[in-house]
């Protein structure tokens, strides 16, 4: 009998526990769930309006536009400053001001912060950095991309220098995940002060045209510092900087476009620099009729074509992902397919500056170039190039130091490097582009390639000066020099073919060159003339 009272009592106690507890994780759970509504709404539904209006989306819908559907996972959802300067104490929004996690693109993982500007104007934390710091740490351990969606006023001035502190962790590891895993960022608003470093640090920087903004100073620094007048735009819009200062590498005209994009940029590189260069399904022959390529260049050397017109017909359905269209036009650069396989192509433009090379595109061209080589994505130069650009600008402005950039980059590459030579290679340029003599692969000439130390011209003046029959010099300079012969002669080229030949010949060595295995002499690092 004591037995079952005391069996009794206790089932009693159990059952006002349990009943205990089911009113408590009621009462958690109602507040969890007004907590994550709190989040899901940012800095609340008229600042959402507000953003709707600038033209731009939210933060989530963002990530929604950008990810596969429902593959986002959330990380720190809850998380909150612990600032109490300045009446912050009283102020506080989940997530407080930036959406992180993970998801994936066309099935590919990928680590991800999105800035809030509805909540601070976006502006940095240490809190937040430290949910930034989380997703970029575990990027790094896991081998897959990082993407930053960036719209923020800047550092939280609230918290003084930890705010500081938090772009430092975000900078180092900027640093260190360079050349481990692609890091794209994408300009969405703002971009001011301090944080333009990140982007800057990072591989493929991409604006929305009228409503992104990078500037280290803003307009009203520059006003009180140098009295001049200056609109936002004209100072760090993207018309700033994918045209001029070569910052940006890119620009959609809104959010979705932009966004969209870099979901086709992703489809191209591998996921770190562990993995091969991706290799997709080819429906499109490699020995498809190029018979129009044999006509392309004009009968004059001095007549301009487009190169982008080469590109097109010899890559996988014409599709080429242009990097930096906007900037140094004079060279080409972009990610394209061949019979699957991506590729990185880099190609002088005729119609700009007759290709020549300049400070900017050999700028330009070395960061393409050394991003391919970090993450094993094999290299196509197209090569029509007069020489570098002549005069006192370019000198004064470092074009020695600047055009070395990109002999450094091709020369220190280890990835599968061809060349074709389409016309002009004259002088140094002939032998920064990718020649035999700093480690080509495998280098062609089409027929019409003009392969030497300058043009007929040019040489003809220096080595005939004086000469009464000048034009007879050149026409002799022309046979003996100005063709593809001599030089492949000298096995400087490994074949003359015709330009309808360039996809098949180019697919097929590209299969052989997937067991390329070469490495560069033991060293901490090169000392690239930066």
């Amino acid at each position: 009998k004591q037995w079952y009272q005391r069996r009794v009592a206790i089932t009693a106690g159990i059952t006002r526990l349990a009943q205990s507890r089911t009113a408590v994780t009621s009462s958690v759970l109602s507040r969890l769930e007004h907590k994550q509504q709190e989040a899901l709404l940012g800095g609340g539904e008229k600042r959402i309006e507000t953003q709707h209006l600038k033209g731009k989306l939210t933060a989530r819908e963002r990530i929604q536009v950008l990810l596969d559907e429902n593959s986002f996972v959330e990380w720190d959802q809850l998380m909150v400053h612990d600032c109490v300067d300045f009446g912050m104490e009283k102020q506080h929004f989940p997530g407080d001001g930036v959406v992180t996690g993970t998801g994936t693109i066309n099935g590919k993982q990928v680590f991800l912060f999105s800035q809030d500007f509805t909540v601070f104007g976006g502006s940095l934390s240490a809190a937040y950095a430290r949910k930034i710091v989380k997703v970029m740490d575990h990027a790094e351990m896991t081998g897959a991309p990082l993407i930053g969606l960036n719209d923020s006023g800047g550092a939280r001035i609230q918290e003084g220098v930890a705010s500081l502190g938090g772009y430092g962790d975000i900078f180092l590891r900027n640093v260190l995940l360079s050349g481990v895993v692609p890091q794209i960022s994408l300009i969405m608003g703002p971009c001011a002060g301090g944080a333009v470093y990140s982007p800057a640090i990072t591989d493929f920087t991409f604006m929305v045209r009228n409503t992104s903004h990078m500037f280290v100073t803003g307009p009203d620094v520059v006003k009180q510092v140098t009295n001049e007048t200056v609109s936002q735009e004209e100072l760090g819009g993207t018309s700033a900087h994918c045209g001029l200062s070569g910052v940006a590498h890119g620009a959609w005209e809104n959010d979705v476009m932009a966004l969209l994009q870099a979901r086709r940029l992703m489809d191209f590189l591998p996921s770190s620099n562990k993995e091969k260069s991706p290799i997709l399904t080819c429906c499109d022959p490699i020995d498809r009729d190029l018979s129009a390529l044999d006509n392309i260049i004009p009968n004059s050397p001095i007549d301009p074509y487009d190169m982008k017109h080469v590109i097109r017909f010899i890559v996988d359905e014409s599709d080429f992902f242009e990097i930096m269209p906007d900037f140094a036009k004079n060279i080409i650069v972009g990610f394209a397919r061949m019979n699957g396989q991506t590729v990185g192509v880099v190609g002088n433009q005729p119609l700009v500056a007759a290709g020549c090379l300049d400070i900017n595109a050999s700028v330009k061209g070395a960061r393409f170039v050394r991003f391919c080589d970090a993450f094993n994505i094999p290299l196509i130069v197209l090569e029509d190039v007069p020489g570098f650009l002549p005069g006192t600008q370019q000198e004064h402005g470092g074009i020695i130091k600047h055009g070395a950039k990109l002999l450094y980059a091709l020369a220190e590459a280890t990835v599968p490097k061809l060349t074709v030579i389409t016309r002009k290679a004259y002088g140094g340029a002939y032998v920064v582009m990718n020649s035999k003599h700093i480690r080509a692969d495998v280098n062609y000439a089409w027929p019409s390639a003009e392969i030497a130390v300058m043009g007929a011209k040019g040489a003809v003046a220096i080595l005939n000066r004086g000469d009464p029959d000048i034009g007879k010099r050149e026409t002799e300079y022309i046979e003996k020099f100005s063709n593809p012969f001599p030089t492949a002669e000298k096995g400087f080229v490994d074949g003359v073919i015709m330009p309808s030949q360039t996809r098949q010949k180019i697919c097929a060595d590209l299969r052989w060159l997937r067991n390329k295995d070469q490495k560069n002499p033991r060293k901490k690092h090169g000392n690239i003339p930066l």
